[in-house]
Parts: structure tokens; sequence; C-alpha cells
């Protein structure tokens, strides 16, 4: 006989199981700037994107690839000042050729800033929490 205390249990946390796997959704953006912010104000630090616009059409021509830049930014420390962290920014496109003879493949850059709400670097790095 089924348990409907058991079946509840598991109805509760399926939602989350599912949002586990589901992949990130990605916001267009054609400045980096908005997912910095995102990613700030966000409760897991995290905010991802895909780069759009002029500079997303150059990159594809530049690289012969139809593949989007993808943008994802996390955060590795928050500082004592409000609205400061230090990020983590990951940039990939996929089906990059570096030259005309070159196989299409993956390419990823990756960088850290500190970077604050405001555009600016913070004041001070004392910390706040860590992530």
């Amino acid at each position: 006989m089924l348990n409907l205390r058991y079946l509840a249990a598991g109805l509760a946390v399926l939602p989350l199981a599912l949002a586990m796997d589901a992949p990130a959704r990605r916001a267009p953006v054609e400045q980096f700037a908005p997912l910095l912010r995102a990613a700030l104000d966000a409760p897991n630090g995290m905010a991802h994107g895909v780069l759009a616009g002029s500079v997303a059409v150059a990159f594809k021509r530049q690289f012969g690839t139809g593949g989007d830049v993808d943008i994802d930014v996390s955060t590795i420390v928050r500082y004592a000042q409000r609205g400061c962290a230090r990020l983590r920014v990951d940039v990939s496109q996929e089906g990059v050729k570096l030259s005309t003879q070159a196989t299409p493949q993956q390419q990823r850059v990756r960088f850290e800033l500190n970077y604050c709400s405001d555009g600016l670097p913070p004041r001070s790095l004392a910390t706040g929490e860590a992530r």
C-alpha cells in the first residue's frame, strides 16, 4: 500500500531536483555589466547570459561559427563593502576556428575582477561572507 506521507515528501522535492538538472537560463546581454550586477544581487552569487548585438555578430564572424558566446559569472568572495565582490567570469563559444585549417572546437576564457554594483572597484578588500 502506498504511504501518502512518503509520496508527499517525494513530490515536495521534485521541483528542486528538476531545477538542479535544468540548464541555466541565459539572458541576452550586449555588455558584461548587467551580468556582473545580477551576480552581485543573486542569492547564489551567479548569473548566466549570452552575448547579443553587434559584438556577438563580430565574434561569430571572426571565429567562423554560429555558436553563441555564453557568459557565466560567479561570486568568489563578497566584500564587507555592500554590493561588492570578487567575481569570476567564464566566456565560452562552440565551433571556434582559430585558423582556416583548424578544426572547430570550444574556446574558453576565464578572468576575475573586483566589482561593485555602482561599476567601481571596492574601496576595501575586507571580506564579508565567502562563496
